[in-house]
């Protein structure tokens, strides 16, 4: 196949949640799975959990089999992108030619096809008008069936409004960064972390608890207990501290007996 054949068409045409359009891929579509080879797929934290907990993995292995790392253009911020099988089709590694074996898991960039996404915050109450754009590759046949969806119940059908919602501080983290001058930089270690607590739970969990971490940074008993078993509420803990430690939102309350920490100092 030539390059050019598998380049899709980005639709200049401005989405919002109630826009209709017509789609459906199922098994029947001579098309089927070719969405998935030679395709480009960040992953997001949530899309992390899912993954390795439906593998048995750990996240530091997961990341390891399955990902490649990125710096993300405008923002210089790390993130994973789905690493493709060295075959000639570039293929998904969950894919088969009946289907996606880890489907119930699936990304959230591939729950959205074919829909893209134009923003990356979907906070309650924002203008929804602009957020979405249509992917027409030019294999694609779903557009041919009759089954048609607004936007918002597209979401809902294929469970990524779940997604967005727990990934939703993380979108705002990379947006505001985003907002940044090009001339100012985090520093190697904040990436560090960064990456540790959006993408690698485990590494995190054993910092939040192997560390002076909790002796630094007050939280509730409760809040405490429960981060060390739930990936879910521990991914949204790491988030709100790296709020506070990155664009310094006041969402931890520091210990006094403990001196400030500094963005650029070296944690135990």
């Amino acid at each position: 196949m030539e390059k050019q054949d598998k380049m899709a068409d980005i639709t200049p045409i401005r989405l919002g949640m109630d826009s209709k359009f017509q789609f459906k891929c199922h098994k029947g579509v001579e098309c089927f799975t070719k969405c998935c080879r030679g395709i480009n797929i960040i992953l997001t934290p949530y899309d992390i959990l899912r993954l390795k907990n439906r593998l048995g993995l750990s996240s530091e292995d997961f990341l390891a089999i399955y990902t490649e790392p990125r710096l993300m253009e405008k923002t210089d911020l790390p993130v994973v992108t789905l690493r493709l099988l060295d075959d000639e089709e570039e293929s998904c590694p969950f894919v088969r030619e009946d289907g996606c074996i880890i489907y119930k898991d699936r990304p959230t960039t591939c729950r959205y096809y074919p829909v893209g996404v134009a923003t990356l915050t979907h906070k309650e109450g924002a203008d929804d008008e602009g957020f979405f754009f249509f992917v027409n590759e030019p294999h694609c046949r779903g557009f041919e069936e009759e089954a048609e969806w607004t936007v918002r119940d597209w979401r809902k059908d294929q469970g990524v409004d779940i997604h967005d919602e727990i990934n939703q501080e993380w979108t705002d983290l990379v947006v505001r960064k985003r907002s940044f001058p090009q001339n100012i930089k985090l520093t190697d270690k904040s990436k560090e972390l960064f990456f540790m607590a959006s993408y690698n739970i485990d590494n995190f969990r054993r910092f939040v608890f192997e560390s002076s971490f909790l002796t630094r940074y007050q939280a509730p008993p409760e809040t405490v207990e429960k981060i060390k078993t739930d990936d879910i509420a521990l991914l949204k803990f790491g988030l709100e501290w790296l709020k506070g430690l990155l664009f310094n939102y006041e969402n931890f309350e520091m210990n006094m007996e403990q001196q400030t920490v500094s963005i650029k100092e070296n944690h135990p």
